[in-house]
């Protein structure tokens, strides 16, 4: 089946940001359709380097405090206009792992796999627009400044990038959907001022 048109988007943040699992370079972009999945896009901030944390020896094997990230905290907005239709801000951060895979992260992983959208996901923002639903997810803990029901502006802040739900660091997980419930949803493309992104991209906007 031919995939909908994809739907325009404003870059949700502002400053250098690190593209990974773009749908440019393979659909489903995060190696699985589930859960309205397939043309998701995940931005990394860094700084100036390209950097998102200095890695030493040790960031291989131990795990690492979000706090220590540049982008933990940075503000995320609004890529379009619309109405609030889901807020959760209620999930702890937790470390980041850059490293060889942890066993401890991979128990943890499948049980937010168990937990179904809100595990994966995280605290997260759902703006409807157009009829099309635009998630925001991993936020950070307690930064979710809106509430369902409300109307935003593209550009307006909903909330923090933070290290919640199925992160090995802090970034920002970005999907368009066709309905409210991703466990019911389809996927619908994207689409960002100059065209998709490919991995391994650095955007700033």
């Amino acid at each position: 089946m031919k995939p909908a048109a994809p739907v325009d988007l404003a870059y949700p943040f502002t400053g250098p940001w690190l593209v990974q699992n773009s749908p440019a370079d393979r659909v489903p972009s995060h190696g699985t359709r589930l859960l309205a999945t397939s043309y998701a896009i995940d931005f990394t901030p860094v700084d100036g380097n390209g950097r998102s944390a200095g890695i030493t020896l040790a960031s291989l094997f131990r795990p690492e405090p979000p706090e220590y990230f540049v982008g933990f905290g940075r503000a995320v907005t609004a890529p379009v206009s619309g109405l609030v239709r889901a807020a959760h801000g209620g999930e702890t951060d937790h470390a980041a792992f850059r490293g060889f895979p942890s066993i401890g992260y991979a128990a943890t992983q499948a049980r937010r796999a168990r937990e179904g959208w809100l595990g994966l996901a995280g605290n997260h923002v759902i703006i409807e627009s157009g009829g099309l639903f635009i998630a925001l997810c991993h936020l950070q803990f307690g930064s979710v400044s809106v509430h369902p029901g409300q109307l935003v502006q593209q550009g307006e802040v909903v909330g923090l990038c933070g290290n919640s739900g199925n992160s090995t660091e802090p970034h920002l997980h970005v999907q368009a959907m066709d309905a409210a419930d991703p466990e019911r949803a389809s996927a619908v493309p994207i689409a960002f001022p100059g065209g998709l992104p490919r991995n391994g991209t650095v955007v700033t906007a």
